[in-house]
Formats: structure tokens, C-alpha cells, sequence
């Protein structure tokens, strides 16, 4: 798990330069160009003359929180699109990438993950426009293009994911072949098995693990979940006659360790957060990314209450 703690440092790098940013700048806002170039805002004067009216940075357990957050609304984008499942795995390998080197106070995530998208609908040849997927959510396309070539870049062009969907079917065939499954009512069960196994690898998908992990490795936790409930083979064994086939020098032991990590990090995963759940840190977030929008808010705050004020009196 070593590669897990690297992980964890990286997120704390990038939170930390952004909260380096935020007293230098009093901002974390950066601006991007369309080639992908980018800088942080111009210094405020009040903003570094008075640290009381400093925004608060986002802990690293937020930024995680309102990550998790737009990781779900990819698949609800993705589901919406009636995209395939390769589409929605690509784009959050994409935004998880991503996210190994900037803060959501620095980019947000909102913005991130469309052009995630717009990004994974190009790598597999399902191209969709921005004007038509900013359109179908209500968002401006133009935050789509003026991200993508940061995106790109930050992904190091390096565009091919391999998700573990197509792994999973082979493995089903593979599974039909080892069980000697040969009449109507064994194949229905492991199609059964097959959509189970699918679902757990969505669940998958929005772990680490897929930062971690190859895909047959991701592909024979979400199986190995799915047996659990249909008990369609000795698992166990299976593991055995793959590893036997391929002659592979891996040891059963060692690939029973990574499903275990794969699986404990699944029971990790807590309920989709909601928009209630993050509206705190949003607001947060915008904060930092615009201090100005703070006092906005406060204003309009001022204003309500003035108004309610002058109510209470004519009355």
C-alpha cells in the first residue's frame, strides 16, 4: 500500500500549496488559458493587509468530501448521457489523475469534471460536443473548452485507460468454460452474476483502487463480490486455475491480498454525499477561489435582514 500513502502526499502537497497561495494572493483562483497556461490571480491589498478577512482553506478531509461528491455526479452525467460504462470509467480515472497535482482550490471540481468528460467522450470515439454537453446539464460549454487543454496536460497526454468492464466478461466466459456450464438455466446465473459483478465495479471505481490496482485485479474483486451472493463456484479455486493457466509466478496468497485491499476499500465507501452534505465546503470553496463573493454574499445577507427591518417597522 505504499502507492496508497503516495497518493495520500500528494493530496496534501497540492492542499498545502493552495493554502500558500491563499496568503499570498488571498486568493487560490487561477486563470487559465485556452493553451492550457495558467497563473493565480492578482494579490488584493486588503485581502494581505488583513489576515482576519481571509478566507479559510479546505482541510484535506473536505477537498476528499467534495471529490467524492462530483466523482458520483460523473456517473449521474454519464447515466443521464445514457453513455457507455467505459465512457464514466475513463472520465473519473481522468478526474482522479487530475486531482494527484491540484487542489479543488485551485481548479474546481465541477468545472474539472465536465471537461473530464468531454475529454473521455473524445479518447473513446463517442464524441460529443461541449455546446451539447454543457447544454444537457445547464452549464456554459465555454468552461469546457478553456479547461481541456489544462486537463490534457495534466494528464500528461497520456489519454488510454483500461477500465475492468471488458475484463469482466471475459472472465464470465471464462468462469462458463471452467464450471462446464452448458444448459439455459447456468447461463442465466452467470449473466446474473455478470450484472452483479458490473455494479460492484462501479462501486470500485469510485475507491482509489483503480489508481492502485490493474484492471483483472479490479475485475476479480467485483467477481468475487458478486459469488458471494449467487455462489455460483468455489472462488478460491478459480484464483488456482488462473493463476495455473497462465503460469503465473504470482502466488494465490499475494493475489488474495490485493482483492482483500480491493474489497476493504469498496466497505469504506461511504453513501454518495449529497448537495446538503457539501454546501458548507462549497461555500468555502468559492470563498477561496473569490474572496469577493464572500462579501457579496454578506451584503445581499445585510440588505435581507435591513429590508425585513423596515417590514417589522411599517408594520
Amino acid at each position: 500500500m505504499n502507492c496508497y500513502c503516495l497518493q495520500r502526499d500528494k493530496y496534501k502537497a497540492a492542499n498545502q500549496r493552495a493554502k500558500q497561495a491563499l496568503e499570498k494572493y488571498g486568493a487560490t483562483r487561477m486563470e487559465v488559458d485556452i493553451d492550457g497556461s495558467f497563473s493565480y490571480a492578482e494579490p488584493q491589498s486588503d485581502a494581505k493587509d488583513s489576515a482576519e478577512k481571509r478566507p479559510k482553506p479546505l482541510k484535506v478531509e473536505e477537498e476528499q468530501l467534495l471529490r467524492a461528491f462530483y466523482e458520483f455526479k460523473i456517473q449521474d452525467v454519464c447515466d443521464a448521457f445514457k453513455f457507455p460504462r467505459k465512457i464514466q470509467a475513463t472520465a473519473l480515472i481522468y478526474f482522479k489523475r487530475f486531482y494527484l497535482q491540484w487542489s479543488v482550490m485551485e481548479h474546481h471540481p465541477k468545472n474539472i469534471m465536465l471537461t473530464c468528460i468531454y475529454a473521455a467522450c473524445k479518447a473513446e470515439e463517442n464524441h460529443v460536443s461541449a455546446e451539447e454537453l454543457g447544454k444537457g446539464i445547464e452549464q456554459d460549454h465555454h468552461v469546457i473548452l478553456n479547461n481541456e487543454m489544462l486537463v490534457l496536460q495534466s494528464l500528461g497526454f497520456d489519454l488510454i485507460v483500461y477500465a475492468p468492464y471488458r475484463a469482466l466478461e471475459g472472465f464470465v466466459s471464462d468462469m462458463e468454460e471452467f464450471r462446464g456450464a452448458n444448459d439455459d438455466d447456468q447461463h442465466e446465473t452467470l449473466k446474473r452474476m455478470l450484472e452483479a459483478a458490473r455494479m460492484e465495479a462501479d462501486k470500485i471505481m469510485r475507491t482509489e483502487a483503480p489508481l492502485l490496482f490493474p484492471p483483472g485485479q479490479l475485475a476479480l474483486a467485483a467477481l468475487r463480490r458478486a459469488n458471494v451472493v449467487h455462489d455460483i463456484l468455489d472462488f478460491e479455486r478459480y484464483l488456482r486455475s488462473i493463476l495455473s493457466r497462465q503460469q503465473s509466478t504470482q502466488a494465490i496468497s499475494e493475489l488474495s491480498v490485493s482483492l482483500n485491499t480491493i474489497d476493504s476499500l469498496i466497505c469504506k465507501l461511504e453513501a454518495p454525499p449529497t448537495s446538503k452534505d457539501v454546501k458548507h465546503i462549497d461555500r468555502k470553496l468559492k470563498s477561496c477561489l473569490d474572496p469577493g463573493s464572500h462579501d457579496k454574499s454578506k451584503k445581499r445577507k445585510h440588505r435581507s435582514k435591513e429590508s425585513s427591518t423596515e417590514v417589522q417597522d411599517l408594520s
